[in-house]
C-alpha cells in the first residue's frame, strides 16, 4: 500500500481531526501537515508513522469485531467435488486451504471455473488453489484492511499464527 498525502488527508478527515489538531499530536507544524497532504513535501518515515499511528488508533473497530469466526477450511488433497459442494451448501465463494495449522492457499469459485475440465471434480484442491489472501492480526484496525480488500476478495485473520477468522468485502459492507 502506498501512503500518499491525499490518503493521509482522507484518513484525518475520517478521524474528525483538523490539520492543527493532528500537527499538535504528531509534534509538527500545521503548515507541515498541509504540505504533506498536498504532496508538496516528502515527509520522513518517522513522521508518516506517527501520523498513521494517531489516525488508525482513533478509528475504533478492529478485525476481530467484524470477522467471520467459524472459518470453513479444506486441505490440499481434498477433492474439488467435495469443496464445491461445501461452497454451495454454505453460500461461500472461497475457502482457505490449510496444511496442519498453516494456511497454504485459497480455493475460489473463479479458480475452479478457470480450470474446468471433464475430470475436475476428482482433482485435488492443490491443482487449482491460489496463493492465500493477505494475513492480518485480529487487532488490526479495519481502516487498514480496506485497501487490501480493493485488491483481494478477502483477508485472513490470525492470532498467534493460528487462523481465527476471515473478512470478505461483504463483511466490510455490513459495517457501513
Amino acid at each position: 500500500m502506498i501512503i500518499t498525502g491525499s490518503l493521509l488527508k482522507k484518513m484525518r478527515i475520517e478521524a474528525g481531526l483538523t490539520q492543527s489538531q493532528l500537527a499538535r499530536m504528531v509534534g509538527v507544524s500545521q503548515a507541515h501537515i498541509a504540505k504533506i497532504e498536498s504532496g508538496k513535501v516528502d515527509p520522513r518515515l518517522s513522521t508518516v508513522n506517527k501520523i498513521l499511528q494517531i489516525l488508525t488508533s482513533r478509528c475504533g473497530k478492529k478485525c476481530k469485531d467484524i470477522m467471520t469466526r467459524e472459518v470453513i477450511t479444506t486441505t490440499p488433497k481434498e477433492k474439488i467435488k467435495k469443496v464445491s459442494e461445501i461452497m454451495v451448501k454454505h453460500g461461500i465463494s472461497q475457502l482457505p486451504v490449510v496444511d496442519g495449522n498453516r494456511v497454504v492457499g485459497m480455493v475460489t469459485e473463479e479458480g475452479i471455473i478457470r480450470n474446468l475440465s471433464s475430470n475436475i471434480s476428482e482433482e485435488p484442491v492443490e491443482k487449482v488453489m491460489e496463493p492465500p489472501f493477505p494475513l492480518v492480526s485480529e487487532d488490526t484496525d479495519i481502516s487498514l484492511i480496506r485497501p487490501l480488500l480493493e485488491m483481494h476478495p478477502g483477508v485472513l485473520v490470525v492470532s498467534r499464527g493460528e487462523l481465527v477468522g476471515i473478512i470478505t468485502r461483504s463483511d466490510l459492507l455490513k459495517v457501513i
